[in-house]
């Protein structure tokens, strides 16, 4: 898929994600998970980032993050490379740990920060892994249980509510909102573009832990329709562009199309 320019963000936050090449695993046991978060700790140190929430899972990342001393190039080089090195000197391997450079989208409002911090404490629960609340890898519980850990809660905590325990009631309930959002995606006017529609296909399928091959299978006919009525409503991307970006026939969309299966 092609390489798009990244957006400045004015208010220095960003989502970012990083993918094992191939999508394959990099965090292939627990103390793979572990170290990653222990080097967002130690490379966080004298305020070079602010990290608002983390997601570790089997083959990929998630990071909500805030430039401060660091750039957002610099920070995620300083992350990866640390990881690389890692990764390849416990299993013995060489060659690229990362799947090319990781994605990244600004967030510029409070209102989209928080829905992206929502979205990546519940990618246990979308995956099937875990429940929110007991999964080990995400900053969820740092802010229900007021751990001292990596993030800076009390910002985020604060758009709820200024007493700390209401906050703490709210921000679990908002967390537990179900929702089929997925990031990195959303832009102002139409959701999708042809810039960031492969970025929203590839989280869109990686979570569902489906192969864009696959759509074309009989058995994946509902949850082909779902997405393609989808893209037809929230980008501007004609039928023809859609079977495109998805490897489908014009036939599969336009048979998409008039079902009107319910999208996401």
């Amino acid at each position: 898929m092609p390489r798009h320019s990244r957006s400045p963000s004015s208010s220095q936050v960003y989502h970012i994600m990083f993918r094992g090449n191939n999508k394959r695993k990099i965090f292939m046991e627990d103390e793979d998970k572990e170290r990653l978060i222990k080097i967002l700790y130690n490379k966080k140190g004298n305020e070079a980032y602010s990290i608002y929430a983390y997601c570790v899972m089997d083959n990929h990342a998630h990071i909500v993050i805030k430039e401060r001393k660091d750039s957002l190039a610099r920070l995620t080089k300083r992350i990866g490379v640390s990881y690389a090195g890692y990764y390849n000197n416990k299993y013995k391997r060489i060659g690229h740990v990362f799947q090319d450079r990781y994605r990244s989208e600004s967030i510029e409002d409070d209102r989209y920060l928080l829905a992206v911090i929502r979205y990546v404490h519940q990618n246990p629960e979308k995956a099937g892994e875990s429940p929110m609340n007991q999964y080990r890898w995400s900053s969820y519980t740092e802010y229900i249980n007021a751990e001292r850990g990596i993030i800076d809660a009390d910002g985020i905590l604060k758009m709820f509510s200024n007493n700390r325990a209401a906050a703490v009631k709210e921000f679990e309930r908002f967390n537990h909102q179900k929702t089929d959002e997925v990031f990195i995606d959303i832009n102002k006017g139409k959701k999708i573009d042809k810039q960031n529609v492969y970025v929203y296909v590839e989280d869109y399928l990686s979570i569902r832990g489906i192969r864009i091959n696959e759509l074309r299978n009989h058995n994946m006919k509902s949850e082909r329709n779902k997405l393609i009525n989808y893209l037809l409503e929230e980008s501007d991307l004609s039928r023809r562009q859609i079977a495109a970006v998805l490897d489908l026939n014009r036939e599969m969309v336009r048979q998409a199309a008039l079902s009107k299966e319910p999208s996401l």
